[in-house]
């Protein structure tokens, strides 16, 4: 079997209203597409969320990745990943080169499973228990308010939900205290309550002040309290609290995660398969966790996640965003989205990873 076409391109799909969480303020979603075809027939799909910068990841995979791996065996995995990532070094290790071989490897191992007539799941060892999800919200708009939040978790909890996660860190300390305690009242003692604070705090002061206010209310984690990058202010944040530092979503390879690892930084990983390197990378990552007895929770992308997570020992749960909530829009473009049913995500069994896309709904977003 031999890759005979790369195609790349980036798609930008609008919110209805623009939606903030602590440092930034969305009004689009854009993500990297890209489809990998063969002489035999199959074609694999890999996606990246782009930030703004999904034209830039397709343009690495179309000038960059593709002259590399046209030609050869989609099912060489192991060997085309470490060609990528090798060949654009001098300019890559992290960020867009990283996201763009991550589209790449996704739809290899899709190209891989469906040879084999097999889901991602079952060609990794996996079983096929649903995999629990936790529903992701809790995010800031002028017309929100308290009682939008508290009516948000409401909808959580009705549809089987034991675990949510709401933002903090973009209103001063005392109305963010006066969120938790809202979401913690609405979903109940008994039920999960996740915190993610994307990197708001620039020190050890601001960040154990405000997570020790929220302490009251049982956190079970606190997401990215500080910068991705400061890893030693991450681990003095992570042995100041109660309750544990999780991070992940941000970082690149196993390089990026076995620093976090070694340092004590966290104690959940939160790796994002489109993000690490794609599923070459994102099973390397899981491993060295299990070796550390430390779970993985990946971040968005749970079309895929459900697939890796049922493969691996140390998963904790998906995360799962509501499309009404319009915070993630690229449900807009799946043709067969996997919903929660009592809290939990049941792993499609078609060969492949699962997922396909709307071709006229890509036409329309596409940039």
């Amino acid at each position: 079997m031999e890759i005979t076409e790369v195609e790349a391109y980036p798609v930008s799909i609008p919110l209805d209203s623009p939606v903030s969480f602590a440092t930034r303020t969305l009004e689009e979603r854009d993500h990297a597409i890209v489809y990998v075809r063969t002489d035999e027939g199959h074609e694999g799909l890999g996606y990246s969320l782009g930030y703004g910068g999904a034209p830039l990841v397709a343009d690495a995979v179309s000038d960059l990745l593709a002259p590399m791996v046209l030609g050869e065996d989609p099912r060489d995995t192991e060997r085309l990943w470490r060609e990528m990532f090798d060949g654009t070094v001098q300019i890559g290790r992290k960020g867009v080169m990283v996201r763009a071989i991550s589209c790449v490897d996704i739809a290899l191992w899709d190209i891989k499973a469906k040879a084999a007539g097999m889901s991602l799941a079952k060609l990794l060892g996996g079983g096929t228990e649903p995999i629990p999800a936790y529903a992701s919200g809790g995010y800031y708009r002028e017309d929100k308010g308290l009682s939008g939040l508290r009516e948000e978790m409401e909808t959580y909890v009705e549809r089987g939900h034991d675990t949510v996660k709401m933002k903090v860190g973009r209103l001063p300390l005392e109305e963010e205290v006066e969120r938790v305690r809202v979401v913690r009242e609405t979903i109940g003692p008994d039920r999960t309550l996740l915190m993610d604070a994307n990197g708001k705090w620039k020190n050890k002061q601001e960040a154990v002040r405000a997570c020790r206010a929220f302490g009251e209310y049982d956190p079970y984690f606190i997401e990215e309290p500080v910068m991705p990058d400061s890893v030693d202010l991450m681990r003095e944040v992570n042995a100041a609290l109660d309750y544990p530092v999780a991070a992940g979503e941000l970082e690149f390879s196993r390089y990026g995660f076995a620093e976090l690892l070694r340092e004590n930084a966290v104690e959940i990983v939160q790796p994002d398969v489109t993000v690490v390197g794609g599923v070459t990378e994102f099973m390397k990552v899981a491993h060295t966790a299990a070796t550390y007895d430390i779970p993985v929770a990946p971040h968005y992308n749970w079309d895929l996640h459900v697939q890796l997570l049922a493969a691996i020992e140390n998963g904790l749960f998906a995360e799962y965003f509501y499309r009404e909530t319009d915070v993630k829009s690229f449900d807009d473009v799946v043709d067969n989205p996997v919903t929660p049913e009592d809290g939990a995500i049941e792993v499609p069994d078609r060969p492949g990873h699962g997922v396909t896309l709307d071709r006229d709904a890509l036409d329309e977003f596409r940039v």
